[in-house]
């Protein structure tokens, strides 16, 4: 180490040093000493951090696709066991924001009434519907309501049958609409043929020229398998009075 003496030409001096220099040697080494005191005192010192504001707990949240089937009015529900939509009349549906907005749901919606040409020519054979969906992504219906209806005229006598939808899906101009049966004509062969709320299926080709076409599936007879929601066979008979109207959910995505 260096000897702060030998810098200092006063200390060697034969007349002996001045009485400044000593004190003001003994004040740099204070000087020093203090700022490396001062610099060991800084680094030690806790660095006091400032606490994380408390995060709200999120309360749950509905999925958009709930949030979309819950747009219509208030309806009744139709009481069947395993149905998913609802029956009678449904209410006014909310209004249909623009894509990608908040909130925005796909809608299909079906409704008229026609007498098909059923292959006994003398009997007449009628469909009547109202139904809607909503969808979120994909093309299965997050939503479906409504009604439809089946009447059969035989021999004079009217016989009908009226379902709540429980599934609408459509593509273009074609529509499968399924629905538990929860009415009847009184003392219809189906309330001895079929189980109670059998589910059936109605196929429609709405083009928007040319002759619409329905088509019917019947229904599974008792202790069979119900038909699959959704599902109803080609659309096979011509409609040859009335007629529907079709908006598929993809023009109320324009």
């Amino acid at each position: 180490m260096r000897n702060p003496d030998a810098a200092n030409p006063a200390r060697l001096s034969p007349a002996g040093p001045s009485p400044e220099v000593p004190s003001r040697a003994l004040l740099k080494r204070a000087l020093r000493v203090t700022a490396v005191v001062g610099l060991v005192a800084a680094v030690a010192a806790p660095v006091a951090v400032a606490a994380p504001a408390p995060v709200p707990e999120a309360g749950p949240t509905t999925p958009p696709a709930a949030t979309a089937a819950l747009t219509p009015g208030t309806t009744g529900t139709s009481g069947t066991a395993g149905t998913t939509g609802t029956a009678g009349t449904a209410g006014s549906p909310a209004p249909i924001t623009a894509p990608g907005a908040p909130g925005t749901a796909r809608v299909s919606a079906l409704k008229g009434e026609a007498r098909v040409g059923y292959e006994v020519g003398e009997d007449e054979v009628r469909v009547s519907v109202n139904a809607r969906s909503t969808y979120g992504p994909g093309s299965i219906p997050t939503r479906s309501w409504g009604t439809f209806r089946i009447s059969h005229r035989q021999q004079g006598k009217l016989a009908w049958g009226e379902f709540a939808v429980d599934c609408l899906t459509t593509g273009g101009p074609n529509a499968t609409v399924t629905g538990r049966l929860v009415r009847t004509s009184p003392d219809h062969p189906w309330t001895k043929l079929l189980e109670p709320h059998t589910r059936m299926g109605v196929s429609l080709s709405v083009p928007a020229r040319g002759t619409s076409y329905v088509g019917l599936s019947g229904a599974t007879a008792k202790g069979s398998p119900l038909l699959t929601r959704c599902m109803a066979p080609a659309a096979d008979m011509p409609v040859i009075e009335g007629g529907y109207t079709l908006r598929d959910r993809k023009q109320s995505a324009r």
